[in-house]
């Protein structure tokens, strides 16, 4: 190349004027000249192909699948991954079974978003995306219905477990936010309970003790068992063991469940639980000592597009103590959403604790009543009918309803320890009590009373105070069975002496987890006129919650020095014991019966 130079420069001829010198300067100055063209020839040719490599990167890429509460795939879902500035960097559709995928994205945070007709958005979140990398964002698009389904049929029992993407908690009230596994490039974030690829086992072994808490007084040995198969069926089994604490006592309580679900046609699901008890702390009128039921619960649900959602089911309980008792209580819920932002639902019940397929949440249900009524061995019974109507308001929901009940038997709860003439009507007073029911453990006692009929009104009002922290204010008005402050009542003659009264009641509420402790809490203040010894609009969600009640769920965790899956859990009802009201007994003692006494329970549990 510089012979070619050389050659080039003695066929340039020399400017005319100019010297030999000036002229030997100037070729120099071209050599000089020659090697700067040259580097920077090098150089571009660097940066050119640098560039290129850049471009040659691969993008990041999000895919995922889309469904509804139920599992069930979505289709032509739109999918939007916006960047931090609100602009739209990708967007696509899901096709026949919910998938989709969002490629050449540059490095950075982003938010995925889906939607789709009638149903409420999901969004995603501070996606951080790396070059090359990959995230799956599984999401759930839920309805109305399923934003306002938090609120329980039921309180939720203290064996709950720790994992919530077990059948106690896979209901869309409870399902949980997301789950997050990393794997090198690949990060897995998901918002379906429903998906379940493998089986699974897992069991909780647990230890409660508590005072005054009505057929569960003492210390109680809790194992239960959870099989989930492949096709998303699952299998429950529970066994409770108490410590004979009780004089009359010859055996320990038992309690024994066993529960199965699976899926149906029509984005639905079946449930049937399987319980039997055995209490011989419980004494009642006739001179019977323990109490044997045996349920059989089962319920349906089915969804019919998004359009509309029946639930159905049914409890049978056979109760043996002074003579045998056989009750059945059916429930019926339709809900309908005419758009995505309105709900309106119609609910018949015929028992507090069954009042919708959520109720079945859990394997272990509430101690069954059978008390003397009449002559005859009865339990509480009624029916509750309600029509109601939601609409979202912001992130929340407004639900208002119209209802009407015809109570035929409400139990009333007390507490005080009772003598055999209480027990058995008050025979050496002449009176007849309509029956009593005892826990010779805790102390505590239910009656049945006569019923009444009523109608009200219910306003709910939920809210997210964070994304997995809801806040709830309700008021109820209708008539609650209540005490006569001025009047001194005995207890045989508490049957026909409390009165049907007027009343309204208020309760706020707070139920969620706390993400950075993993502390699940629910607690609730609900307040209504302390002479009442019944709740007002007793079918209500949060009608068992008198006054002021807690349950906190924390996991214990120390380091090397505990194994991993110990729980820490408290329940209590009533800590601030309000609502007593004095009854005399047969004998002149006092009592105190109170719409829920207090009570408390806590104890440890490890899950395996």
């Amino acid at each position: 190349m510089t012979g070619s130079w050389r050659s080039l420069l003695t066929c340039i001829p020399p400017f005319p004027g100019t010297t030999d010198l000036e002229q030997a300067i100037d070729a120099q100055g071209l050599k000089t000249v020659q090697r700067y063209d040259l580097k920077f020839a090098v150089v571009a040719l660097m940066l050119t192909w640098a560039s290129v490599t850049q471009a040659a990167a691969p993008g990041a890429i999000v895919s995922g699948i889309v469904r509804d509460s139920q599992g069930v795939a979505q289709m032509g879902a739109l999918i939007q991954v916006m960047a931090g500035d609100s602009v739209t960097a990708g967007t696509a559709f899901t096709d026949m079974h919910g998938r989709y995928l969002v490629a050449n994205l540059l490095p950075g945070k982003y938010q995925v978003r889906a939607s789709a007709a009638l149903l409420a958005p999901a969004v995603r979140a501070n996606l951080q995306l790396r070059s090359g990398g990959r995230a799956i964002v599984n999401l759930t698009l839920s309805t109305l219905f399923d934003t306002a389904a938090w609120l329980p049929a039921e309180r939720r029992k203290s064996d709950e477990p720790r994992d919530d993407w077990k059948w106690t908690l896979r209901s869309s009230a409870n399902r949980p936010i997301l789950r997050i596994v990393e794997d090198g490039e690949i990060v897995l974030i998901s918002s379906s309970a429903s998906e379940t690829s493998s089986a699974s086992d897992s069991a909780k072994a647990s230890v409660m003790t508590g005072d005054n808490t009505f057929g569960q007084g003492g210390v109680h040995n809790t194992l239960s068992v959870d099989r989930v198969f492949v096709d998303g069926a699952d299998v429950v089994f529970r066994v409770d063991m108490g410590v004979p604490r009780s004089p009359v006592m010859n055996r320990p309580s038992t309690e024994i469940q066993t529960g199965y679900q699976r899926r149906l046609g029509f984005a639905g699901a079946s449930r049937t639980i399987v319980s039997y008890q055995s209490h011989p702390e419980m004494l009642g009128t006739g001179h019977s000592s323990g109490l044997d039921a045996m349920q059989v619960a089962s319920a349906q649900k089915m969804k019919f597009g998004d359009m509309a959602e029946i639930e159905a089911g049914s409890a049978l309980d056979v109760i043996h103590t002074s003579g045998y008792a056989v009750a059945s209580h059916p429930f019926l819920r339709v809900t309908a959403h005419p758009t995505s932002d309105w709900m309106v639902k119609y609910r018949m019940a015929t028992s507090r604790d069954l009042q919708a397929f959520d109720g079945l949440d859990v394997v272990q249900p509430e101690l069954p009543v059978a008390v003397m009524y009449h002559g005859r061995l009865r339990t509480a019974h009624g029916l509750h009918q309600e029509v109601s109507v939601g609409r979202k308001v912001g992130k929340g929901v407004l639900q208002v309803g119209l209802y009407h009940d015809n109570l035929d038997q409400v139990l009333v709860s007390g507490g005080g320890v009772l003598n055999a003439d209480d027990i058995n009507g008050g025979a050496s007073a002449g009176a007849n009590l309509n029956g009593v029911l005892a826990d010779s453990m805790t102390g505590g006692f239910r009656l049945l009373t006569s019923g009444y009929k009523t109608q009200g009104i219910n306003i709910t009002l939920t809210e997210p105070l964070t994304p997995t922290i809801w806040a709830a204010l309700e008021y109820s008005n209708g008539a609650a069975l209540a005490s006569d402050g001025e009047a001194q009542m005995t207890l045989p003659m508490v049957g026909s002496e409390l009165k049907t009264v007027s009343a309204e009641s208020v309760t706020l509420a707070l139920r969620g987890r706390v993400l950075h402790s993993g502390t699940n809490v629910r607690a609730a203040y609900r307040w209504q006129p302390e002479n009442l010894v019944t709740a007002v609009d007793p079918y209500a969600a949060f009608s068992d919650q008198a006054y002021f009640s807690f349950y906190l769920r924390q996991p214990v965790n120390c380091g090397r020095w505990l194994p991993p899956g110990l729980e820490a859990t408290i329940d209590v009802t009533n800590l601030l014991e309000q609502g007593y009201r004095p009854f005399l007994s047969a004998d002149g003692r006092t009592l105190y019966l109170a719409q829920s006494p207090r009570t408390i329970q806590a104890g440890l549990a490890f899950n395996f």
